[in-house]
């Protein structure tokens, strides 16, 4: 798909978008005077009032376009980078299902900077695009796809921010499509292989550990968990140069659970089917990698991926076991489905080992999550307050959100063990928090954010910008936050 901008609409266009806000009636300039009445005619009669309607439209005769769609952009005083994404992705996702293959764009950008919206702009149209039904036949299987957008513009600051646009919302429809493969077609060792095609093609450093040089490393906690499983599990590398040599790293570090059954403490039939998209969080830090070659920066990030299949067998570990780690710790386990912050711990004391100085891990980690924030935004937990604090502002500015929670000394305690060093669940009681707290028992004294991404990793409904499954939601933020480090 292309995404360019255009002084006037010309050309054979299958629609031309104009949004309007409902407290300013000012229209964009560029706009040919036919349009602009006819616009005009819809606020008249009270379309495209409130947000996101867009069920309006018409074939105007001699128009710029076969198609003119307006769509409400709420009111100018609310207009916000997190409703933009969404606003262009509604116009984008609706005309795309109506066939339309060449759309032009007249969207309004309030009082915002006009390069941040339009970057949010190109983002919601590609991420719009995703379609999640990889596997349909037949006539569930006709494709729809956008292969030409103009943006109505004469500023170049927008055709830059477009085109940066397009290279995040393309990456993260990559990690969407890693995250929504079924478990099998993604076990760890074929999301190795997806990550490094990726590697290659856009010049990352890459390294998978099997399962014999795991042994031999010591890596214990990701080889229990994944013991159970026919497919063997992987560490794997992603690292990004762009600063010195001698510079240290960056690190992003994912939940890399390619299928979670939740091993011999085994999780309900109902809703075990989206336990596929486990692994949300090591398909994020693949995409963001994506993004950082893309951009090239001027610093080093590496990408750890622990990856591992949870299932039970008769060689699964077991619920009362003793397990060891790469950091030393030895893990008692009450609970085998609490196996993500296990394989986590391995691959941050890995990312320590490697040269990471700050971390940032994501994880679908915790049902307790959903519960104490639902489906609005991930929680997060850190070491470092002017860190978090950092990227908390981060989010705000990337229009996404984000929601720190504590992590009080009392957590520590509750997950004590009296035969090991640590337990790898606390209980019921405060689950994110203790989950949180066992991370942190393997990151040093370094910086470290940890983001737990249950309840947004994916949408159970389809939404008007977005399909139904994976969401791809935080890697702008987690991309911004490694650039301004950089």
């Amino acid at each position: 798909m292309r995404i360019r901008i255009d002084s006037k609409v010309s050309g054979d266009f299958d629609a031309l978008v104009v949004g309007i806000f409902s407290d300013d009636i000012n229209l964009p300039e560029l706009l040919d005077d036919k349009t602009k009445e006819l616009v005009n005619k819809f606020r008249e009669l009270g379309s495209a009032a409130k947000p996101l309607d867009s069920d309006n439209s018409i074939y105007p005769e001699g128009g710029p376009a076969n198609r003119l769609l307006v769509i409400g952009a709420g009111k100018k005083t609310d207009f916000k980078l997190s409703f933009a994404r969404n606003l262009a992705g509604t116009a984008a996702r609706q005309l795309r299902k109506k066939g339309a293959k060449k759309i032009a764009f007249a969207l309004p950008f309030g009082e915002l900077d006009a390069a941040a919206v339009a970057q949010v702009y190109a983002e919601g149209i590609v991420l719009s695009t995703f379609d999640p039904g990889t596997y349909r036949t037949g006539e569930g299987k006709e494709e729809k796809i956008l292969e030409d957008v103009v943006f109505l513009s004469d500023q170049k600051v927008i055709k830059d921010a477009l085109e940066r646009g397009v290279v995040f919302g393309e990456a993260a429809n990559f990690s969407r499509s890693l995250a929504h493969e079924p478990g099998n077609n993604m076990y760890p060792e074929l999301l190795a292989e997806e990550a490094r095609k990726m590697a290659e093609t856009y010049g990352l450093e890459f390294d998978a550990l099997d399962k014999k040089r795991l042994e031999e490393g010591g890596f214990k906690a990701i080889l229990a968990v994944g013991q159970g499983s026919a497919h063997e599990p992987r560490m794997i590398v992603l690292k990004y140069k762009g600063a010195g040599e001698n510079e240290p790293y960056f690190g992003l570090v994912g939940k890399g659970i390619t299928f979670d059954s939740g091993g011999i403490s085994i999780k309900p039939a109902d809703g075990m089917g989206d336990m596929k998209m486990d692994m949300s969080g090591g398909a994020w830090v693949i995409g963001a990698m994506r993004i950082l070659a893309q951009l090239k920066p001027k610093i080093n990030v590496l990408g750890i991926v622990p990856a591992a299949e949870n299932m039970p067998s008769s060689n699964a570990y077991r619920p009362g076991d003793v397990i060891g780690s790469l950091e030393g710790k030895t893990i008692e386990v009450i609970n085998t489905d609490a196996e993500g912050r296990i394989v986590l711990a391995d691959g941050l004391t890995y990312a320590r080992q490697l040269g990471a100085t700050k971390l940032v891990d994501l994880a679908t980690l915790t049902g307790a999550m959903v519960i104490a924030l639902g489906y609005a935004a991930p929680g997060i937990f850190g070491t470092n307050d002017e860190f978090s604090r950092k990227f908390l502002d981060t989010t705000e500015k990337a229009g996404e959100k984000a929601w720190q929670l504590p992590l009080f000394p009392e957590y520590s305690e509750q997950i004590k063990s009296s035969i090991a060093d640590i337990m790898n669940t606390g209980g019921r009681a405060g689950g994110s928090c203790t989950a949180a707290a066992f991370l942190k028992e393997f990151t040093g004294d370094l910086p470290w954010i940890h983001i737990d991404i249950a309840g947004i990793a994916y949408t159970e409904g389809e939404k008007p910008y977005l399909a139904k499954g994976s969401s791809g939601y935080i890697i702008r933020s987690l991309v911004d936050f490694v650039l301004a480090h950089a």
